[in-house]
């Protein structure tokens, strides 16, 4: 081919009369011609607003009761009293800080556990099994999401005190194993991470259905469990008004109506008011497991949301 040649490809001369005019150049990817300012500034808003209160949480936490008041609250101010703060809240009524911390990792782990485990076989029998009712079901579940469970909070406490559950801890337990986005989010993932081929496979060789389950899907919805794990080790981990009216043992609590209970001695008045430091620290304190579960897990839960978006 000679030079003449390549540079009609190139330009487009030669085609039809000659007088075609050359093609225009394709423009580059770059990452710099698609920012927008509107969205970078909306971004860091929504980071601020994220970040903000966690920031405030770790400065009060290093302030006295005194500089808590006095000083700025974005900044530190006054002696660093983290560590006397510490001192103050594993020591405050006898250490009940760290039953409520146990209480609380007991509550929401068991409770995550059976939830992603229930959500999971749910979801994956919405998905790949056809059974009468399954519609009905189906569309129950999703409207199930959409109640609130405060409104659930009264039924379900009459129930659980005519079972002699109440003041109980599967008066928490129990009821925090239900998940009806868990299902929805497993059965969509589940509905595409597992192939029918694969299933019919399985069969063929003369495997059953749970073991199927138990060693052919559970490796393949990784991702989803880990994040019903998450959501479910969240919402039982924040719970606060179903704990509220099933316990009544200051010993049963869980470290959110348990910080309630330290709130309000510290707005008592009697001298009591010492105590918003260390209510403070507490709930910095309270924290740190579901930041440390995040940033360990995070990997999971983002392939997990972004599988079940695609896919839904």
């Amino acid at each position: 081919m000679t030079s003449m040649d390549t540079r009609s490809i190139v330009t487009g001369e030669g085609e039809g009369d000659g007088t075609a005019a050359p093609r225009r150049a394709r423009r580059r990817y770059t990452p710099e011609g698609r920012r927008s300012l509107l969205l970078t500034v909306l971004l860091w808003l929504c980071v601020l607003y994220f970040v903000l209160p966690l920031w405030w949480l770790f400065v009060s936490s290093t302030k006295s009761n005194t500089a808590l008041f006095s000083t700025f609250g974005m900044w530190f101010g006054g002696d660093f009293s983290l560590w006397d703060n510490l001192q103050a809240l594993f020591t405050v009524r006898g250490g009940i800080f760290l039953r409520w911390m146990l209480n609380t990792l007991v509550y929401s782990v068991s409770s995550a556990l059976g939830a992603t485990l229930l959500a999971t076989m749910a979801g994956y029998a919405f998905a790949k099994y056809d059974f009468p009712g399954k519609k009905v079901l189906f569309s129950a579940t999703l409207g199930a999401v959409m109640i609130p469970l405060t409104a659930l909070a009264l039924p379900t406490y009459l129930l659980f005190s005519q079972a002699g559950l109440t003041d109980t801890p599967w008066a928490i337990i129990i009821p925090s194993l239900v998940s009806p986005f868990g299902v929805y989010l497993m059965r969509v993932y589940a509905a595409d991470a597992i192939p029918d081929g694969l299933i019919e496979a399985g069969r063929v060789d003369g495997a059953g259905e749970f073991r199927i389950f138990w060693q052919v899907g559970l490796r393949l919805l990784g991702p989803g469990l880990v994040t019903v794990f998450l959501f479910s080790l969240v919402a039982t981990w924040n719970n606060y008004f179903l704990p509220l009216i099933m316990l009544n043992s200051s010993e049963l609590y869980p470290i959110t109506v348990g910080l309630a209970q330290l709130q309000a001695a510290a707005s008592g008045g009697g001298g009591s008011q010492t105590l918003f430091s260390t209510v403070i620290t507490g709930s910095f304190v309270s924290i740190l497991p579901l930041v440390i579960a995040f940033l360990f897990l995070q990997r999971y839960w983002q392939s997990g949301l972004a599988s079940g978006g695609v896919k839904g």
